[in-house]
């Protein structure tokens, strides 16, 4: 595939796009140079022109044909997105099945943009003023995505800066970037301005500081590791910027939790596409009289965990993004147990592949429990109750999601006030998102909300006016 760049797909594919699990070659695409990366900004300026001069009515419509669209070719997109990223096939259809509504949503909420009437008579220079607000596109809008979710996190991106008026300069991973060209098509035949939307494909070293630091960029929304959006801060200048960076998301259990519906809970957020998710559910505390008890519960649910082919109709547990990625998480998990943790199930590796893995004795200064693992391993702590989880819940650079599991009224709701977390869940996992929901971190998780209605904000400017 090529990329988009100044209206036109162009690029000879020099990149290799691999399956995780085989190696195999799915196709390939441009590896941008800096004239590319000059083009694209360029054109960018022009097309946030043809963008806001749309109507709001206008621009809904060609988002909701967009949806129709990608809903159209729904099988297409999802074998894209398992065959590039190594993602199960039934995780890629849900991933896909949420786009065509998130597009919706984004359609709707670019109508709902509303400014305000400002009481001026109220300042003792104000008799004979009238003022209001509005809020207007920000104009050149550049989104950089992950590998993980790569049409979804693409649609958050995409979908409100598009909606609010703004043209996109869209940096899809480098791994995963054919299902970010093919939505750019997508959007193209719905009818989006060709110079509205650029996107351009190769290593995000060189070209996402070049894309950052360009004074013409007056928004990045960046999605990646603590380390990458650090990097983007010191390059941006004086830019609106979103972040939406790691987590190592806590699950507090306390003495009363129905046990087996935490396990069941645990066995899909701790392991969903391979655990490769900011909000993944890592670290879980666990009330000491319980402890035991969630062990024995959560290890045959998953020791069933499926792993293979993910094209494969029956696997539940996919590939790692690379085989580098596997042998991390297998060094982290030894290392925790050469630190005195113990491997109650997994622990194994096999090329990309790495088993759905429970490590239980976990001690809160072990790195598996206080830096970002991003893969399917859950590290089990025993806790004295609800003070000492929410003390190590909170022990944390990090703060994107957190969950509990209790009958109590009262500790749920003083877990859910001093959880520092952008999100809390009473039980529930960390994990679940609705795509309608402001999400967004605390601390190194990152600034800023996603969620449509939140991101379309986050991607206008507010105007005063005052009449004389």
């Amino acid at each position: 595939m090529k990329m988009f760049v100044a209206g036109e797909w162009r690029g000879a594919e020099t990149e290799p796009i691999q399956q995780p699990h085989s190696g195999e070659l799915v196709d390939r695409v441009p590896a941008a140079t800096v004239e590319d990366v000059d083009q694209a900004l360029s054109a960018a300026v022009a097309g946030a022109r043809a963008m806001a001069a749309l109507t709001a009515w206008e621009r809904s419509e060609i988002l909701n044909r967009a949806a129709d669209l990608l809903a159209a070719r729904h099988e297409e997109l999802a074998r894209t997105i398992s065959l590039e990223v190594g993602k199960p096939l039934a995780e890629a259809r849900l991933e896909v099945g949420r786009t065509p509504e998130l597009l919706r949503l984004c359609a709707f909420e670019g109508t709902q943009l509303r400014g305000e009437t400002l009481p001026l008579d109220a300042a003792s220079n104000g008799v004979g003023k009238f003022g209001l607000t509005l809020r207007v596109p920000c104009g050149v809008v550049v989104a950089i995505t992950p590998f993980n979710y790569p049409l979804l996190l693409v649609v958050h991106k995409v979908g409100p800066a598009l909606a609010a008026g703004n043209a996109v300069v869209l940096k899809p991973a480098g791994r995963t970037p054919l299902v970010a060209l093919k939505l750019t098509e997508l959007l193209l035949d719905a009818g989006i301005p060709e110079l509205g939307i650029q996107c351009i494909t190769g290593p995000g070293a060189t070209i996402g500081p070049r894309l950052c630091a360009d004074p013409r960029v007056r928004k990045i929304s960046f999605t990646g590791s603590a380390e990458a959006g650090e990097a983007i801060t010191r390059v941006a200048g004086i830019k609106r910027i979103s972040l939406e960076l790691g987590s190592n998301s806590p699950l507090v259990v306390l003495s009363d939790a129905d046990v087996e519906q935490v396990a069941s809970a645990t066995a899909v957020g701790g392991y969903t596409n391979a655990g490769q998710a900011c909000i993944s559910t890592q670290r879980v505390l666990v009330d000491r009289l319980v402890y035991d008890d969630l062990l024995e519960a959560l290890t045959p649910k998953v020791e069933a965990i499926a792993a293979g082919d993910p094209l494969d109709e029956s696997t539940q547990l996919g590939a790692r993004i690379t085989e580098q990625e596997a042998e991390r998480v297998g060094t982290w998990v030894d290392e925790a147990v050469a630190e005195g943790a113990r491997v109650v199930t997994g622990g194994v590796r096999d090329g990309a592949f790495y088993a759905a893995t429970v490590v239980a004795d976990v001690e809160p200064t072990m790195r598996i429990s206080r830096a970002e693992l991003f893969g399917p391993a859950v590290a089990l702590s025993p806790v004295a109750g609800l003070e000492e989880a929410l003390a190590l819940a909170n022990d944390s650079d990090f703060g994107l999601s957190a969950g509990i599991y209790t009958r109590d009224v009262d500790a749920a709701l003083a877990f859910a006030r001093r959880a520092e977390a952008g999100n809390v869940h009473i039980n529930g996992t960390p994990t679940w998102r609705a795509d309608l929901m402001p999400y967004g971190g605390f601390k190194r998780s990152g600034i800023g909300k996603e969620g449509p209605r939140y991101a379309v904000r986050e991607m206008t400017e507010q105007k005063t006016i005052v009449v004389h």
